[in-house]
Protein backbone atom coordinates (compact mmCIF):
# COMPACT_ATOMS: atom_id res chain seq x y z
CA UNK A 1 0.00 0.00 0.00
CA UNK A 2 1.54 3.24 -0.88
CA UNK A 3 1.91 6.37 1.57
CA UNK A 4 -0.35 8.64 -0.38
CA UNK A 5 -3.16 5.99 -0.63
CA UNK A 6 -6.72 7.71 0.23
CA UNK A 7 -8.68 6.85 2.60
CA UNK A 8 -11.11 4.80 1.13
CA UNK A 9 -8.81 2.38 -0.13
CA UNK A 10 -6.77 2.49 3.18
CA UNK A 11 -10.61 1.48 4.58
CA UNK A 12 -10.88 -1.44 2.14
CA UNK A 13 -7.61 -2.73 2.76
CA UNK A 14 -8.43 -2.96 6.75
CA UNK A 15 -11.51 -3.94 6.11
CA UNK A 16 -9.84 -7.42 3.90
CA UNK A 17 -7.69 -8.24 6.38
CA UNK A 18 -8.15 -12.00 7.54
CA UNK A 19 -7.02 -11.94 10.93
CA UNK A 20 -6.17 -9.05 13.10
CA UNK A 21 -2.63 -9.73 13.00
CA UNK A 22 -2.31 -8.91 9.67
CA UNK A 23 -5.00 -5.79 9.97
CA UNK A 24 -2.64 -4.51 12.68
CA UNK A 25 0.45 -4.81 10.36
CA UNK A 26 -1.66 -2.85 7.74
CA UNK A 27 -2.01 0.14 10.27
CA UNK A 28 1.13 0.34 11.50
CA UNK A 29 2.59 0.33 8.12
CA UNK A 30 0.27 2.89 6.98
CA UNK A 31 0.41 5.23 10.54
CA UNK A 32 4.60 4.97 10.01
CA UNK A 33 4.07 6.51 6.29
CA UNK A 34 1.59 9.14 7.89
CA UNK A 35 4.18 10.08 10.89
CA UNK A 36 6.71 10.82 7.57
CA UNK A 37 4.32 12.61 5.85
CA UNK A 38 3.47 15.32 9.19
CA UNK A 39 7.45 15.64 9.62
CA UNK A 40 7.58 16.64 5.51
CA UNK A 41 6.36 20.76 4.56
CA UNK A 42 2.79 20.67 3.91
CA UNK A 43 2.10 19.62 0.58
CA UNK A 44 -1.82 19.31 0.50
CA UNK A 45 -2.76 16.13 2.16
CA UNK A 46 -2.58 17.31 5.64
CA UNK A 47 -6.46 17.04 6.18
CA UNK A 48 -6.28 13.63 3.87
CA UNK A 49 -3.46 11.63 6.40
CA UNK A 50 -5.04 13.42 9.97
CA UNK A 51 -8.66 11.87 8.56
CA UNK A 52 -7.21 8.51 7.69
CA UNK A 53 -5.25 8.62 11.67
CA UNK A 54 -8.76 9.64 12.86
CA UNK A 55 -10.19 6.09 11.14
CA UNK A 56 -7.41 4.52 13.19
CA UNK A 57 -8.36 6.01 16.21
CA UNK A 58 -12.11 4.71 15.78
CA UNK A 59 -10.50 0.95 15.53
CA UNK A 60 -8.90 1.76 19.22
CA UNK A 61 -5.24 1.88 17.91
CA UNK A 62 -2.71 4.81 19.08
CA UNK A 63 -3.28 8.22 17.38
CA UNK A 64 -1.57 10.32 20.03
CA UNK A 65 1.33 11.64 17.33
CA UNK A 66 -1.49 13.51 15.38
CA UNK A 67 -2.41 16.11 18.37
CA UNK A 68 -0.26 18.41 16.99
CA UNK A 69 -1.43 17.98 13.00
CA UNK A 70 -4.90 19.17 14.86
CA UNK A 71 -3.54 22.25 16.16
CA UNK A 72 -1.74 23.33 12.57
CA UNK A 73 -4.85 22.52 10.83
CA UNK A 74 -7.34 24.44 12.76
CA UNK A 75 -4.78 27.30 12.77
CA UNK A 76 -5.21 26.98 8.84
CA UNK A 77 -7.49 29.36 6.90
CA UNK A 78 -8.42 26.77 4.33
CA UNK A 79 -12.35 25.56 5.76
CA UNK A 80 -11.89 22.43 4.22
CA UNK A 81 -8.49 21.84 6.82
CA UNK A 82 -10.14 23.46 9.81
CA UNK A 83 -12.94 21.26 9.30
CA UNK A 84 -10.85 18.03 10.09
CA UNK A 85 -8.39 19.83 12.71
CA UNK A 86 -11.27 20.38 14.76
CA UNK A 87 -12.77 17.15 14.01
CA UNK A 88 -9.58 15.77 15.14
CA UNK A 89 -9.09 18.03 18.35
CA UNK A 90 -12.56 16.72 19.48
CA UNK A 91 -11.64 13.11 19.22
CA UNK A 92 -7.82 13.52 20.49
CA UNK A 93 -7.38 15.76 22.56
CA UNK A 94 -8.88 16.24 26.16
CA UNK A 95 -8.43 18.89 29.13
CA UNK A 96 -5.54 16.55 30.28
CA UNK A 97 -3.67 17.11 26.63
CA UNK A 98 -1.14 19.51 26.87
CA UNK A 99 -2.00 20.34 23.70
CA UNK A 100 -5.11 21.65 24.16
CA UNK A 101 -4.31 24.48 25.24
CA UNK A 102 -2.58 25.67 22.47
CA UNK A 103 -6.48 25.70 20.37
CA UNK A 104 -7.33 28.45 22.67
CA UNK A 105 -6.03 31.26 20.61
CA UNK A 106 -7.46 29.89 17.44
CA UNK A 107 -10.58 29.05 18.82
CA UNK A 108 -10.73 32.93 20.03
CA UNK A 109 -10.28 33.96 16.17
CA UNK A 110 -12.62 31.93 14.67
CA UNK A 111 -15.62 32.69 17.43
CA UNK A 112 -14.98 36.13 15.22
CA UNK A 113 -14.96 34.75 12.33
CA UNK A 114 -16.67 36.30 9.19
CA UNK A 115 -17.78 32.72 8.34
CA UNK A 116 -20.87 31.54 10.21
CA UNK A 117 -19.57 27.93 9.49
CA UNK A 118 -16.09 28.71 10.57
CA UNK A 119 -17.83 29.96 14.23
CA UNK A 120 -19.99 26.68 14.33
CA UNK A 121 -16.63 24.66 14.21
CA UNK A 122 -15.13 26.79 16.82
CA UNK A 123 -18.08 26.44 19.24
CA UNK A 124 -18.71 22.93 18.58
CA UNK A 125 -15.18 22.24 19.56
CA UNK A 126 -15.56 24.18 22.89
CA UNK A 127 -18.87 23.10 23.78
CA UNK A 128 -17.08 19.00 23.28
CA UNK A 129 -13.48 19.82 24.82
CA UNK A 130 -12.79 23.00 26.39
CA UNK A 131 -11.25 22.76 29.97
CA UNK A 132 -12.11 25.04 32.65
CA UNK A 133 -9.42 27.17 31.82
CA UNK A 134 -10.76 27.74 27.86
CA UNK A 135 -14.02 28.29 29.39
CA UNK A 136 -12.79 31.11 31.58
CA UNK A 137 -10.67 32.60 28.75
CA UNK A 138 -13.94 32.25 25.98
CA UNK A 139 -16.57 33.22 28.34
CA UNK A 140 -17.36 36.16 27.17
CA UNK A 141 -16.65 35.18 23.40
CA UNK A 142 -19.38 33.26 24.36
CA UNK A 143 -22.00 35.87 26.13
CA UNK A 144 -21.53 37.91 22.98
CA UNK A 145 -21.92 35.32 20.71
CA UNK A 146 -25.54 34.67 22.20
CA UNK A 147 -26.47 38.03 21.49
CA UNK A 148 -26.20 38.07 17.69
CA UNK A 149 -28.51 38.26 15.05
CA UNK A 150 -27.78 34.91 13.47
CA UNK A 151 -29.98 32.18 14.69
CA UNK A 152 -27.60 29.57 13.52
CA UNK A 153 -24.99 31.20 15.61
CA UNK A 154 -26.97 31.72 18.78
CA UNK A 155 -28.06 27.81 18.70
CA UNK A 156 -24.30 26.69 18.80
CA UNK A 157 -23.33 29.11 21.03
CA UNK A 158 -26.54 28.50 23.35
CA UNK A 159 -25.35 24.94 23.76
CA UNK A 160 -21.69 25.66 24.20
CA UNK A 161 -22.99 28.78 26.56
CA UNK A 162 -24.15 25.34 28.51
CA UNK A 163 -20.86 22.96 28.69
CA UNK A 164 -19.08 25.86 30.33
CA UNK A 165 -21.78 26.21 33.03
CA UNK A 166 -21.20 22.73 34.04
CA UNK A 167 -17.46 23.13 33.73
CA UNK A 168 -17.20 26.49 35.74
CA UNK A 169 -20.62 26.80 37.32
CA UNK A 170 -19.83 30.37 38.80
CA UNK A 171 -19.78 31.96 35.13
CA UNK A 172 -23.60 31.13 35.42
CA UNK A 173 -24.28 34.78 36.37
CA UNK A 174 -22.66 35.87 33.26
CA UNK A 175 -25.28 34.24 30.62
CA UNK A 176 -28.39 34.88 32.68
CA UNK A 177 -29.58 37.90 31.08
CA UNK A 178 -29.04 36.66 27.42
CA UNK A 179 -30.74 33.52 28.29
CA UNK A 180 -33.30 35.14 29.66
CA UNK A 181 -33.66 37.40 26.26
CA UNK A 182 -33.51 34.24 23.99
CA UNK A 183 -36.97 32.82 25.39
CA UNK A 184 -38.41 35.51 22.81
CA UNK A 185 -37.00 33.69 19.70
CA UNK A 186 -39.00 32.24 17.14
CA UNK A 187 -36.59 29.51 16.04
CA UNK A 188 -37.06 25.98 17.78
CA UNK A 189 -33.50 25.66 18.05
CA UNK A 190 -32.71 28.47 19.41
CA UNK A 191 -35.60 27.91 21.88
CA UNK A 192 -34.10 24.68 22.77
CA UNK A 193 -30.92 25.69 23.20
CA UNK A 194 -32.10 28.68 25.49
CA UNK A 195 -34.45 26.21 27.72
CA UNK A 196 -31.20 23.55 28.24
CA UNK A 197 -29.49 26.44 29.13
CA UNK A 198 -31.82 28.16 31.39
CA UNK A 199 -32.32 24.74 32.90
CA UNK A 200 -29.04 24.14 33.81
CA UNK A 201 -28.67 27.86 35.30
CA UNK A 202 -31.81 27.15 37.45
CA UNK A 203 -30.55 23.88 38.53
CA UNK A 204 -27.12 24.96 40.04
CA UNK A 205 -28.12 28.60 41.36
CA UNK A 206 -31.24 28.89 43.63
CA UNK A 207 -30.75 32.50 43.03
CA UNK A 208 -31.15 32.12 39.40
CA UNK A 209 -33.76 29.64 39.90
CA UNK A 210 -36.10 32.53 41.58
CA UNK A 211 -35.04 35.00 38.66
CA UNK A 212 -36.37 32.24 36.42
CA UNK A 213 -39.36 31.66 37.31
CA UNK A 214 -41.00 35.28 36.25
CA UNK A 215 -40.27 34.02 32.67
CA UNK A 216 -42.65 30.93 33.81
CA UNK A 217 -45.44 32.73 31.82
CA UNK A 218 -43.83 33.27 28.79
CA UNK A 219 -42.88 29.20 28.60
CA UNK A 220 -46.39 28.68 29.21
CA UNK A 221 -46.84 30.63 26.04
CA UNK A 222 -44.54 28.68 23.89
CA UNK A 223 -45.91 25.53 25.16
CA UNK A 224 -49.65 26.27 24.04
CA UNK A 225 -48.20 27.68 20.77
CA UNK A 226 -46.90 24.19 20.54
CA UNK A 227 -49.42 22.00 21.46
CA UNK A 228 -52.28 24.19 19.44
CA UNK A 229 -50.37 24.46 16.27
CA UNK A 230 -51.29 22.74 13.69
CA UNK A 231 -49.06 20.93 10.73
CA UNK A 232 -45.77 21.58 10.28
CA UNK A 233 -43.50 19.61 7.95
CA UNK A 234 -40.21 21.48 9.66
CA UNK A 235 -41.17 20.36 13.65
CA UNK A 236 -43.62 17.27 12.98
CA UNK A 237 -42.97 14.26 14.68
CA UNK A 238 -45.28 11.64 14.19
CA UNK A 239 -47.59 14.06 14.67
CA UNK A 240 -46.70 15.88 17.12
CA UNK A 241 -45.15 19.55 16.78
CA UNK A 242 -41.43 19.42 18.22
CA UNK A 243 -41.80 16.85 20.76
CA UNK A 244 -37.92 17.63 21.88
CA UNK A 245 -38.73 21.32 22.33
CA UNK A 246 -42.20 20.30 24.07
CA UNK A 247 -40.16 18.10 26.82
CA UNK A 248 -37.17 20.32 27.48
CA UNK A 249 -40.11 22.96 28.53
CA UNK A 250 -42.06 20.59 30.61
CA UNK A 251 -39.10 19.92 32.48
CA UNK A 252 -38.04 23.51 33.22
CA UNK A 253 -41.63 24.18 34.36
CA UNK A 254 -41.10 21.58 36.73
CA UNK A 255 -37.61 22.75 38.23
CA UNK A 256 -39.55 26.36 38.19
CA UNK A 257 -42.85 24.65 40.08
CA UNK A 258 -41.25 22.68 42.28
CA UNK A 259 -41.53 24.00 46.34
CA UNK A 260 -43.73 27.26 44.61
CA UNK A 261 -47.20 27.60 44.58
CA UNK A 262 -47.60 30.51 41.95
CA UNK A 263 -45.46 29.27 39.67
CA UNK A 264 -47.80 25.94 40.05
CA UNK A 265 -50.57 27.40 39.76
CA UNK A 266 -49.44 29.46 36.75
CA UNK A 267 -48.44 25.92 35.23
CA UNK A 268 -51.74 23.37 36.10
CA UNK A 269 -53.72 24.75 33.19
CA UNK A 270 -51.04 24.09 30.49
CA UNK A 271 -50.69 20.83 32.17
CA UNK A 272 -54.28 20.05 31.71
CA UNK A 273 -53.97 20.87 27.99
CA UNK A 274 -51.01 18.81 27.42
CA UNK A 275 -52.80 15.66 28.96
CA UNK A 276 -56.07 15.86 27.68
CA UNK A 277 -54.46 17.14 23.74
CA UNK A 278 -51.59 15.20 23.29
CA UNK A 279 -52.05 11.75 21.36
CA UNK A 280 -50.50 8.48 23.26
CA UNK A 281 -50.71 6.30 19.97
CA UNK A 282 -46.97 7.05 18.97
CA UNK A 283 -43.67 7.63 20.78
CA UNK A 284 -43.17 10.94 20.17
CA UNK A 285 -46.46 11.74 22.18
CA UNK A 286 -46.29 9.52 24.66
CA UNK A 287 -42.68 10.78 25.73
CA UNK A 288 -44.58 14.27 26.11
CA UNK A 289 -47.07 13.13 28.13
CA UNK A 290 -44.63 11.02 30.65
CA UNK A 291 -43.08 14.77 30.98
CA UNK A 292 -46.22 16.03 31.94
CA UNK A 293 -46.95 13.43 34.34
CA UNK A 294 -43.74 13.91 35.88
CA UNK A 295 -44.32 17.43 36.28
CA UNK A 296 -47.56 17.20 37.86
CA UNK A 297 -46.37 15.10 40.55
CA UNK A 298 -43.47 17.13 41.60
CA UNK A 299 -45.08 20.34 41.64
CA UNK A 300 -47.96 21.72 43.89
CA UNK A 301 -50.92 20.45 41.27
CA UNK A 302 -54.44 19.79 41.80
CA UNK A 303 -55.59 16.83 42.87
CA UNK A 304 -57.97 16.23 39.82
CA UNK A 305 -55.01 16.72 37.65
CA UNK A 306 -53.16 14.62 39.66
CA UNK A 307 -55.68 11.53 38.80
CA UNK A 308 -55.28 12.16 35.76
CA UNK A 309 -51.86 12.10 35.71
CA UNK A 310 -52.15 8.48 37.29
CA UNK A 311 -54.97 7.80 34.35
CA UNK A 312 -52.50 8.23 31.79
CA UNK A 313 -50.02 6.02 33.25
CA UNK A 314 -52.29 3.72 33.59
CA UNK A 315 -52.94 3.96 29.90
CA UNK A 316 -48.94 3.52 29.78
CA UNK A 317 -49.45 -0.43 30.91
CA UNK A 318 -51.63 -1.19 28.07
CA UNK A 319 -49.10 -0.07 25.30
CA UNK A 320 -47.94 -2.71 23.66
CA UNK A 321 -44.03 -1.22 24.07
CA UNK A 322 -42.29 -2.55 26.88
CA UNK A 323 -40.32 0.26 27.22
CA UNK A 324 -43.50 2.41 27.70
CA UNK A 325 -44.95 -0.34 30.82
CA UNK A 326 -41.49 -0.29 32.37
CA UNK A 327 -41.27 3.67 32.44
CA UNK A 328 -45.30 3.63 33.68
CA UNK A 329 -44.63 1.16 36.85
CA UNK A 330 -41.80 2.93 37.84
CA UNK A 331 -43.35 6.06 37.53
CA UNK A 332 -46.51 4.52 39.65
CA UNK A 333 -44.14 3.14 42.43
CA UNK A 334 -42.92 6.38 42.95
CA UNK A 335 -46.49 8.23 43.31
CA UNK A 336 -48.40 4.84 45.41
CA UNK A 337 -47.22 6.18 48.65
CA UNK A 338 -49.00 9.41 47.81
CA UNK A 339 -51.37 8.74 45.42
CA UNK A 340 -52.94 4.85 46.96
CA UNK A 341 -56.10 5.46 45.65
CA UNK A 342 -55.56 6.79 42.27
CA UNK A 343 -52.99 4.09 41.29
CA UNK A 344 -55.47 1.02 43.09
CA UNK A 345 -57.55 2.06 40.22
CA UNK A 346 -55.34 0.69 37.85
CA UNK A 347 -54.28 -2.58 40.26
CA UNK A 348 -56.11 -5.13 37.65
CA UNK A 349 -53.84 -4.15 35.29
CA UNK A 350 -50.88 -3.95 36.90
CA UNK A 351 -51.86 -7.74 38.32
CA UNK A 352 -52.06 -8.64 34.49
CA UNK A 353 -48.61 -7.32 33.66
CA UNK A 354 -47.18 -10.28 36.48
CA UNK A 355 -47.80 -12.32 33.45
CA UNK A 356 -45.41 -10.09 30.83
CA UNK A 357 -42.80 -11.76 29.07
CA UNK A 358 -40.13 -9.54 30.37
CA UNK A 359 -38.45 -9.91 33.29
CA UNK A 360 -38.14 -6.23 33.83
CA UNK A 361 -41.28 -5.48 33.71
CA UNK A 362 -42.46 -8.57 35.71
CA UNK A 363 -39.93 -7.08 38.46
CA UNK A 364 -41.26 -4.06 38.11
CA UNK A 365 -45.25 -5.38 38.33
CA UNK A 366 -43.88 -7.53 41.58
CA UNK A 367 -42.96 -4.17 43.27
CA UNK A 368 -46.03 -2.17 42.83
CA UNK A 369 -48.22 -5.28 43.08
CA UNK A 370 -46.64 -5.16 46.49
CA UNK A 371 -47.39 -2.15 47.49
CA UNK A 372 -50.94 -1.73 46.36
CA UNK A 373 -52.07 -4.30 49.30
CA UNK A 374 -54.28 -3.42 51.77
CA UNK A 375 -56.59 -4.53 54.76
CA UNK A 376 -59.58 -4.46 51.95
CA UNK A 377 -57.51 -6.19 48.96
CA UNK A 378 -54.89 -8.51 50.45
CA UNK A 379 -57.12 -11.76 50.07
CA UNK A 380 -57.67 -11.28 46.39
CA UNK A 381 -54.33 -9.51 45.37
CA UNK A 382 -52.59 -12.56 47.85
CA UNK A 383 -53.95 -15.32 45.57
CA UNK A 384 -52.53 -13.55 42.51
CA UNK A 385 -49.38 -13.27 44.37
CA UNK A 386 -49.31 -16.29 45.06
CA UNK A 387 -49.97 -17.75 41.45
CA UNK A 388 -47.18 -16.26 40.42
CA UNK A 389 -44.96 -17.42 43.07
CA UNK A 390 -45.74 -20.64 41.86
CA UNK A 391 -44.69 -19.70 37.90
CA UNK A 392 -42.39 -16.78 38.49
CA UNK A 393 -38.45 -16.96 37.13
CA UNK A 394 -35.97 -18.19 40.14
CA UNK A 395 -34.26 -14.52 40.42
CA UNK A 396 -37.54 -13.12 41.71
CA UNK A 397 -38.89 -15.78 44.61
CA UNK A 398 -36.74 -14.94 47.21
CA UNK A 399 -38.55 -11.66 46.67
CA UNK A 400 -41.55 -12.55 45.94
CA UNK A 401 -41.98 -14.32 49.31
CA UNK A 402 -39.93 -11.77 51.08
CA UNK A 403 -42.77 -9.07 50.10
CA UNK A 404 -45.85 -11.71 50.50
CA UNK A 405 -44.45 -12.78 54.25
CA UNK A 406 -44.26 -8.88 54.90
CA UNK A 407 -48.08 -8.05 53.72
CA UNK A 408 -49.68 -10.71 55.26
CA UNK A 409 -47.89 -9.81 58.76
CA UNK A 410 -48.75 -6.35 58.05
CA UNK A 411 -52.50 -6.94 57.30
CA UNK A 412 -53.23 -9.99 58.39
CA UNK A 413 -51.29 -11.46 61.28
CA UNK A 414 -54.10 -13.21 63.48
CA UNK A 415 -56.08 -14.87 61.05
CA UNK A 416 -55.84 -18.63 59.75
CA UNK A 417 -55.81 -17.78 56.44
CA UNK A 418 -52.77 -16.00 56.87
CA UNK A 419 -50.95 -18.97 58.27
CA UNK A 420 -52.30 -21.33 55.40
CA UNK A 421 -50.48 -18.47 53.18
CA UNK A 422 -47.28 -18.71 55.35
CA UNK A 423 -47.57 -22.82 54.49
CA UNK A 424 -48.65 -22.57 50.98
CA UNK A 425 -45.63 -20.01 50.33
CA UNK A 426 -43.11 -22.01 52.22
CA UNK A 427 -43.82 -25.39 50.41
CA UNK A 428 -43.69 -23.68 47.12
CA UNK A 429 -40.84 -21.45 47.33
CA UNK A 430 -38.63 -24.38 48.66
CA UNK A 431 -35.11 -23.11 49.31
CA UNK A 432 -36.14 -19.35 48.16
CA UNK A 433 -36.81 -18.20 51.13
CA UNK A 434 -34.86 -16.01 52.44
CA UNK A 435 -32.64 -16.03 55.73
CA UNK A 436 -34.09 -13.53 58.01
CA UNK A 437 -37.69 -14.66 57.12
CA UNK A 438 -37.46 -18.27 59.67
CA UNK A 439 -36.65 -15.87 62.38
CA UNK A 440 -39.46 -13.28 61.29
CA UNK A 441 -42.39 -15.72 60.99
CA UNK A 442 -41.52 -17.47 64.56
CA UNK A 443 -41.76 -14.37 65.98
CA UNK A 444 -45.03 -13.91 64.00
CA UNK A 445 -46.30 -17.06 65.43
CA UNK A 446 -45.92 -16.83 68.93
CA UNK A 447 -47.52 -12.86 69.22
CA UNK A 448 -50.38 -14.86 67.68
CA UNK A 449 -51.71 -16.66 70.78
CA UNK A 450 -54.91 -17.76 69.99
CA UNK A 451 -53.50 -19.89 66.80
CA UNK A 452 -51.41 -21.53 68.17
CA UNK A 453 -53.04 -24.95 68.55
CA UNK A 454 -54.22 -24.18 64.57
CA UNK A 455 -50.83 -23.35 63.71
CA UNK A 456 -48.86 -26.28 64.96
CA UNK A 457 -51.44 -28.76 63.90
CA UNK A 458 -50.92 -27.09 60.17
CA UNK A 459 -47.59 -27.26 60.36
CA UNK A 460 -46.69 -30.88 61.98
CA UNK A 461 -49.32 -32.43 58.66
CA UNK A 462 -47.25 -30.21 56.35
CA UNK A 463 -44.24 -31.69 57.17
CA UNK A 464 -45.15 -35.09 57.64
CA UNK A 465 -46.40 -34.38 54.15
CA UNK A 466 -42.97 -32.92 52.81
CA UNK A 467 -39.32 -32.86 54.93
CA UNK A 468 -37.13 -31.88 51.98
CA UNK A 469 -37.93 -28.03 52.65
CA UNK A 470 -35.42 -26.52 54.98
CA UNK A 471 -37.16 -23.71 56.00
CA UNK A 472 -40.66 -25.13 56.54
CA UNK A 473 -38.42 -27.32 58.74
CA UNK A 474 -37.01 -24.82 60.83
CA UNK A 475 -40.33 -23.07 61.82
CA UNK A 476 -42.21 -26.74 61.79
CA UNK A 477 -39.69 -27.62 64.09
CA UNK A 478 -39.76 -25.10 66.43
CA UNK A 479 -43.45 -25.03 66.81
CA UNK A 480 -43.40 -28.37 67.47
CA UNK A 481 -41.32 -28.02 70.65
CA UNK A 482 -42.62 -25.07 71.71
CA UNK A 483 -46.27 -25.76 71.53
CA UNK A 484 -46.10 -30.08 71.37
CA UNK A 485 -48.72 -30.30 73.60
CA UNK A 486 -51.44 -28.87 71.15
CA UNK A 487 -51.16 -31.45 69.19
CA UNK A 488 -52.75 -34.27 71.50
CA UNK A 489 -55.53 -31.85 72.28
CA UNK A 490 -59.09 -31.64 70.16
CA UNK A 491 -59.65 -27.89 71.85
CA UNK A 492 -59.03 -26.87 67.69
CA UNK A 493 -61.03 -26.33 65.07
CA UNK A 494 -61.15 -28.13 61.63
CA UNK A 495 -58.68 -30.02 63.10
CA UNK A 496 -58.34 -33.48 64.89
CA UNK A 497 -55.95 -34.50 67.68
CA UNK A 498 -53.19 -36.57 66.41
CA UNK A 499 -50.92 -39.27 68.11
CA UNK A 500 -47.50 -39.31 67.48
CA UNK A 501 -44.95 -42.28 67.47
CA UNK A 502 -42.14 -43.12 65.76
CA UNK A 503 -43.84 -44.73 62.43
CA UNK A 504 -45.70 -41.31 62.20
CA UNK A 505 -48.96 -39.92 63.12
CA UNK A 506 -52.77 -40.86 63.04
CA UNK A 507 -55.94 -39.29 64.39
CA UNK A 508 -57.23 -40.33 68.22
CA UNK A 509 -60.00 -41.86 68.18
CA UNK A 510 -62.85 -40.97 70.67
CA UNK A 511 -64.50 -43.57 73.21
Amino acid sequence: MSPSVRLQEMIRVIRGARTQGEERGVIQRECAAIRAQFRQADNGTRSHNLAKLLYVHMLGYPAHFGQMECVRLIASPRYNEKRVGYLGAMMLLDEKQDASLLITNSIKNDLSHSSQYVQSLALCTLGCMGSAEMCRDLAPEIDRLLRASNSYIKKKAALCAVHIVRKVPELGELFTPASRSLLSEKNHGVLHGAVVLITELCERNPETLEQFRKAVPELVQIMKGLVMSGYSPEHNVAGISDPFLQVRILRLLRILGRNNETASDAVNDLLAQVATNTDSSKTAGSAVLYETVLTVMDIKSESGLRVLAVNILGRFLLNNDRNIRYISMTSLQKIVQTDHNAVQRHRGTIVDCLKDQDASVKRRALELSLALVSAVNIRSLMKELLLFLSSCPPELRAHTTSGIFNAAERYAPSQRWHIDTILHVLTTAGGDVRDETVPNLIQLITTATELHCYTVHKLYRALIADISVQSLVQVACWCIGEYGDLLLRGECEETEPVQVHEGGSKPLKSN
